[in-house]
């Protein structure tokens, strides 16, 4: 299993109830393709530094991870049907 990154962007218009479930959701996807979710670093609040999808804030939040490449494809499909995502990310970590 690789070790990745995760970051993603979620809508600042989200109460804390629903970041927190929104959150549980996209760790759960992974966790449930087998991935380990090592370190869950919550950024929070931030301006965007263009407009995405109509927001100029966001709640960012970095996942470390290990996977393996089905874990993060099922991810990457399932966030770009998510409608509460503005953006995400997935690399290698070269740690």
């Amino acid at each position: 299993m690789k070790k990745y990154e995760i970051m993603y962007i979620l809508k600042a218009d989200l109460d804390d109830a629903a970041r927190k479930a929104e959150i549980e959701k996209l760790n759960a996807i992974l966790t449930g393709q087998g991935a380990k979710v090592t370190k869950v670093n919550e950024w929070g609040l931030r301006d965007l530094a263009y407009p995405i999808k109509k927001q100029n804030k966001g709640y960012y939040v970095v996942l470390k991870v290990e996977a393996d490449v089905n874990a993060t494809k099922e991810f990457d499909r399932l966030t770009k049907i998510n409608n509460n995502v503005l953006r995400y990310l997935v690399t290698v970590d070269q740690e």
